[in-house]
């Protein structure tokens, strides 16, 4: 028989720490919306260097993702990411991390059963269900379109 729910929940509760959910709320505000600050200004730069809005709309996410990749790499993107909480995870740099953290994590068992076999295990599964929901809206908007 399996022990009541509520009985654990309860005993978890009296022992576990609170969360400071507005601290919580501000940093990930704050550092989050820096880094999508930090995105505009790149923007505002390659504009200025006179690089077409084409081109920009390219370069600045792989400016971020190489940057949050580098960071994760040398261990300053967890740090972060234990301030700043969601507020690393919503712009693309979280993603970066995501597919960046098992590379680095498996390097050691080698590039093809550690790197290769583990690169996408955290973003694979939003990879594939981003694109099969891609997919459906693509058809469902073709099919009213028509």
């Amino acid at each position: 028989m399996l022990p009541d729910n509520n009985i654990y929940n309860n005993y978890v509760k009296a022992f576990a720490p609170g969360s400071p959910k507005l601290k919580d709320f501000i940093n990930a505000f704050i550092i989050g919306g820096s880094i999508c600050m930090f995105g505009e200004m790149l923007f505002l730069l390659y504009g200025y260097l006179g690089i077409g809005e084409d081109v920009i709309k390219m370069l600045v996410p792989t400016t971020l993702i190489i940057i949050a990749a580098v960071l994760t790499g040398i261990g300053v993107f967890d740090k972060i990411a234990r301030v700043a909480g969601a507020g690393t995870l919503v712009p693309i740099t979280g993603f970066a991390n995501a597919v960046a953290a098992p590379a680095i994590e498996f390097k050691n068992e080698g590039y093809i059963l550690g790197v290769g076999a583990n690169l996408f295990k955290i973003a694979g599964p939003v990879i594939a269900y981003g694109t099969a929901a891609s997919v459906i809206y693509g058809a469902v908007y073709w099919a009213f379109t028509l």
